[in-house]
């Protein structure tokens, strides 16, 4: 590999507009009054030979607001590929929305903009065909000025085709991100119109490089005048700067403003500003575009690792599917909050968008929560991994997609990295490298301020091919102990863990005895954290020695966050007689892979990761203590911490402590390097324990000092229903969300770890029923019913708000147990 030059870059953040607070846009422009282009689309399933026709009679079809995901609805079923779901992601699908623009917009120019349809993407406006998009993961935007009707009424159409098998997990199906109508000027800031880096940063001041796009189409040559200030996060300037500029079709104008004493973006401190471009002609103003940025430096250094501000930063990363859970694949700017913020809280401080193009929402939630960000951009190139997959667009689209990936995302403080591929086949090529080389070159065209990587896992094919040459930093998956070796014998290369562990479990699932078995009869995997499943799979111990061992690896981004639809291993084998589908151990539909469940509740494996990643003192106790009929036997009992000693009690005895990193624990292990056997863990403490009903208690020590403690009571039986909501009130706006955790408790409070009561719910007053889930990874239950079973004494019930203040009201009973009210207040 070439040697690296370090990537020292100050950058700035994507431009915000926003109908609702969940909505993130590209500019700030003269958009339809009251209107949010989200509101009253028409949508149906099935084949329509006219369904693009102005005339076509839609009134027949179901009403609804965007983001919209119809897999999501359901049903679950085995004919379904479990590995996308058993969700029915496939079909033809038709949205048309009829709508009016004022005569007073005349000689304006008028698109439309989406940020994802999934996909195979083809749009009319009344009658007329103006473009298409096949990838759904990447938004665009199309000219509809010439088909626009002034003072009538018009009819955008849009056919999506999404295949089964276009990707190997849930992608969701529909109109699933935001649609903006955007009516400019003639002469404006076009979409993606500013590029800013900051050539030089230091805590005196920080240069500041905006290249400014503006279009005319007035179709003559006008003179403008371009203004722009730069705002902190109060709303005062802080900096500005003004030019005039000739501009006959399109002109791109860069510029350089000094900011003072500036305030730097940071992981414990995101700090953001805002530029904000206007354009004038004859002191008439044109446009105005917010660009949102935060000021800070990256640098990638082999013997260093990742330099943040000139601090050495290790990735405590996680890999993402797009997927919101019970919520589906349709954006909600709330859910994604709440995702990053529960992965925050376990200790990540970086995200792996895996394996495409990311949301708005979610770049703009790291920008603000402080979580640097690996965009990603195909899980495929030009050979395929599954029938239906990218491949199938590659030649004619893959540079498209990925230049606008870039131009859309490039402005983002968060973005540290552009992974061009993960797990492509082509590593087996020998000339794999050039197309390697080909893409690694589009992105350095669009920003030469961020380093390319791969996510590579045919190990040793990749160096042997020389496609890693091609890269400027080299993820690897899954070869925890090959590190070293690579970097010993690539002098020039830096290294990380782009995807790690793939262990698997169920929340508050314990299988005894602790063994190696991967497979049960209930499809549930043990949260005792040691069944890896998948062949390439490990614990999370292996890596946090890995990482010890090569402290100049970046870090690791662990697989994955968050359970996500889809992808159910290690369940589900290939069955022939239904055309590949894997659906063997049905009803298994969603993935074991994460520390947190398909519902944001955490596993026990969330506490073994924050015992690495946090310093805040913690200690966690597994499992359960409700082991009727194993009274007397010995029960292995597990903590997690991130102190250096932990005494556990039972009943108030002592079982003595132990020091972490001393006394070791071991676990069954089987990966690449690793021969079946046990694995001795200096991450965990354990100790076996004769059963007997009561209390479990840990208590943390450092520099023998208590710390940290934690209990486990045995439960008694189902008594009552608990609502507990993350806010008690949100936004009146149509789209904020409540997540409230459902518990069985028994009559002391405590929570019942084996209840699966059947609840329902009933809602009220200015909310409705958004989604409902569980974290059982086999539960064939609907996300949109009003009911649900609980999942090992617990599940969720998220509520959305409507546009008017008051209050939401809140009920769930069970029969036998005493029911609970809530009540959340819209503002």
């Amino acid at each position: 590999m070439r040697a690296l030059k370090p990537f020292s870059v100050a950058v700035l953040f994507l431009l915000v507009a926003s109908f609702f607070s969940c909505e993130v846009s590209n500019q700030s422009v003269s958009v339809l009054d009251d209107q949010n282009f989200n509101k009253n689309w028409l949508f149906s399933k099935g084949s329509f030979k006219e369904g693009s026709s102005i005339v076509f009679d839609d009134s027949a079809w179901r009403s609804l607001n965007l983001p919209h995901d119809w897999a999501i609805e359901g049903p679950f079923d085995k004919k379904y590929n479990a590995r996308t779901g058993g969700l029915p992601v496939h079909g033809e699908a038709w949205y048309r929305k009829h709508f009016t623009i004022s005569k007073d917009h005349q000689g304006k120019r008028i698109s439309i903009e989406f940020d994802g349809a999934m996909n195979e993407a083809k749009v009319w406006l009344n009658g007329e065909y103006v473009g298409e998009r096949p990838y759904g993961y990447i938004g665009f935007e199309l000219d509809l000025t010439k088909h626009i009707k002034l003072g009538e009424e018009n009819v955008i159409a849009v056919q999506l085709f999404p295949k089964d098998l276009a990707a190997r997990w849930y992608s969701g199906a529909g109109i699933y991100r935001n649609v903006r109508l955007k009516i400019n000027n003639p002469i404006h800031i076009p979409q993606y119109g500013t590029y800013i880096t900051t050539p030089e940063v230091s805590k005196e001041k920080a240069l500041v490089n905006i290249a400014t796009t503006i279009a005319n189409l007035s179709g003559v040559t006008s003179k403008v005048h371009l203004k722009t200030q730069i705002k902190d996060a109060a709303g005062a300037v802080v900096a500005e700067h003004s030019s005039e500029i000739d501009v006959n079709t399109e002109s791109t104008t860069p510029i350089q403003i000094t900011v003072e004493n500036p305030k730097l973006w940071d992981i414990k401190n995101p700090v953001l500003y805002k530029a904000v471009s206007t354009v004038s002609v004859d002191g008439h103003v044109t446009d105005e575009y917010n660009t949102d940025f935060g000021i800070r430096t990256i640098e990638f250094d082999r013997e260093n690792g990742f330099l943040l501000n000139g601090n050495s930063v290790e990735l405590n990363g996680v890999c993402m599917h797009h997927d919101q859970g019970p919520l589906g694949a349709a954006i909600n700017y709330r859910a994604k909050q709440r995702q990053m913020q529960i992965m925050q809280d376990m200790g990540v401080n970086a995200l792996r968008t895996s394996h495409n193009p990311p949301s708005p929402e979610i770049l703009k939630v790291c920008d603000e929560l402080g979580i640097v960000v690996i965009v990603e951009a195909f899980d495929e190139w030009k050979m395929g991994k599954v029938e239906n997959g990218y491949n199938k667009y590659f030649d004619e689209w893959h540079e498209i997609d990925l230049r606008d990936m870039i131009k859309r995302d490039r402005n983002h403080p968060s973005v540290i990295m552009w992974s061009i591929g993960n797990e492509i086949l082509e590593q087996s090529k020998k000339d794999g490298w050039k197309l390697a080389k080909h893409l690694n070159d589009i992105c350095h065209d669009e920003d030469n301020t961020r380093p390319t990587t791969v996510g590579f896992n045919y190990f040793p094919a990749p160096f042997v091919n020389k496609l890693a040459d091609q890269v400027d930093i080299v993820g690897m998956n899954y070869w925890p102990e090959r590190y070293n070796e690579i970097m010993e014998e690539n002098p020039n290369m830096i290294v990380y863990g782009s995807e790690t562990s793939s262990l698997t479990s169920s929340r508050g699932v314990y299988h005894l005895p602790i063994e190696f078995t991967q497979k049960h009869e209930t499809n549930h995997v043990s949260s005792y954290d040691v069944i890896v499943g998948p062949p390439w799979a490990y614990a999370p111990d292996v890596e946090f020695d890995a990482q010890a061992k090569e402290p100049r690896s970046l870090g690791e981004f662990i697989w994955t966050g968050f359970d996500y639809l889809g992808e159910p291993t290690p369940y589900g084998g290939r069955d022939n007689s239904t055309n590949g589908y894997w659906n063997d151990d049905w009803p298994s539909r969603s993935s074991y892979f994460a520390p947190v469940d398909l519902c944001g509740f955490p596993k026990d494996r969330y506490y073994l990761y924050q015992s690495q990643w946090t310093e805040t003192p913690m200690v966690h106790v597994l499992p359960h203590w409700n082991w009727e009929g194993k009274e007397g036997e010995k029960i292995p009992v597990f903590a997690y911490t991130n102190a250096e000693e932990v005494e556990l009690f039972v009943n108030g005895k002592s079982y003595g402590k132990k020091v972490k990193g001393k006394d070791l624990v071991e676990i069954p292990s089987e990966y690449h390097d690793f021969n079946k056997a046990l694995y001795k863990s200096k991450y965990r403490l354990s100790w076996q324990v004769p059963y007997q009903p009561g209390t479990l208690k840990v208590v943390a020590y450092k520099s023998g000092k208590e710390v940290a403690t934690k209990e486990v009571k045995t439960a008694g039986a189902p008594a009552k229903v608990k609502l507990l909501a993350d806010r008690h009130n949100i936004k009146a706006n149509g789209e904020d969300l409540s997540f409230i955790t459902v518990r069985i408790e028994d009559e002391s409070g405590n929570l019942c770890p084996n209840a699966d009561n059947l609840l329902t719910f009933s809602i009220q007053g200015e909310g409705v029923l958004a989604a409902v889930g569980s974290g059982d990874q086999t539960s064939l239950e609907s996300f949109q019913s009003n009911k649900r079973k609980a999942f090992n004494g617990m599940c969720l019930l998220v509520v959305k708000s409507s546009e008017a203040t008051g209050e939401i009201k809140i009920e769930a009973s069970s029969n036998g147990l005493t029911s609970e009210r809530l009540i959340v207040k819209t503002n």
